[in-house]
């Protein structure tokens, strides 16, 4: 449909909005008339009451104004910063957050649209191309809350402030997909899973089954581990006493 602009002239509009106002002419009689929506009628409306003499509807283009060298320069440093955090092999950040860069720079001073933003980490590399969803084809192997819980641990430095990694510790109903437990842990050890299941238990319940990986803390390994057996490569000597 051809622009509003281009089919009436401020002062029909002016009149239809006045009277509208007057309670003389219905809205969707309005809206009708002038071939727009709701939110376009009321958006005219809004401006014909702040400012009814000056009102007009005539075609105003907007040209972008120039960004200044000084915030180029900041913009740029911030989608470098951002692109050391992605690249950072021990922080799980793998995606830019365009508008986490867009609030700093705003608290800075510099005010840039995210298309902008967006365009200039092209230029500088700052930008991964969103990947494709894949199908979620997983499926559920249980069938009631509480028969498996799977239990894993991600080791980070979760914060680009932080200076060391911490274990995530975390158990997942199978069933229902509910995070039934989540805390970190300064480092993965055989006692810090034990407290995790123990936490996780007193406020649960006891689960079916355990779903863990292959970490060594879960494993039993016969020859390795058995107080009965030796080692490969270990013989018992015997000794003789002699008084």
């Amino acid at each position: 449909m051809e622009q509003i602009h281009k089919r009436f002239t401020t002062e029909q509009i002016k009149a239809l909005l006045k009277g509208y106002l007057e309670g003389n002419l219905d809205r969707r009689e309005a809206e009708e008339i002038l071939g727009i929506g709701k939110a376009r009628f009321f958006s005219l409306l809004k401006e014909y009451r702040e400012n009814p003499e000056g009102f007009s509807i005539a075609y105003r283009r907007h040209t972008p104004s120039l960004i200044s060298m000084s915030f180029e320069e900041r913009i740029a440093c911030a989608l470098l910063e951002e692109k050391g955090l992605v690249d950072d092999p021990s922080l799980p950040i793998t995606t830019y957050n365009y508008s986490a860069v867009k609030d700093r720079l705003t608290k800075q001073g510099v005010d840039v649209s995210l298309p902008t933003l967006i365009d200039r980490a092209k230029g500088l590399g700052c930008y991964k191309p969103r990947r494709k969803k894949k199908v979620h084809d997983r499926e559920v192997i249980t069938a009631a809350v509480g028969a498996l819980i799977q239990h894993d641990v991600s080791q980070h430095r979760w914060s680009p402030y932080a200076e060391v990694k911490w274990a995530l510790i975390t158990s997942l109903d199978d069933f229902s997909r509910m995070l039934l437990y989540a805390d970190f842990w300064g480092a993965e050890t055989t006692w810090a899973h034990i407290r995790s299941a123990e936490d996780l238990t007193r406020a649960n319940g006891i689960p079916l089954r355990h779903y863990v990986d292959s970490l060594s803390v879960f494993r039993f390994v016969q020859t390795r581990d058995s107080v009965w057996r030796s080692p490969p490569g270990y013989s018992l000597q015997r000794f003789r006493l002699t008084g």
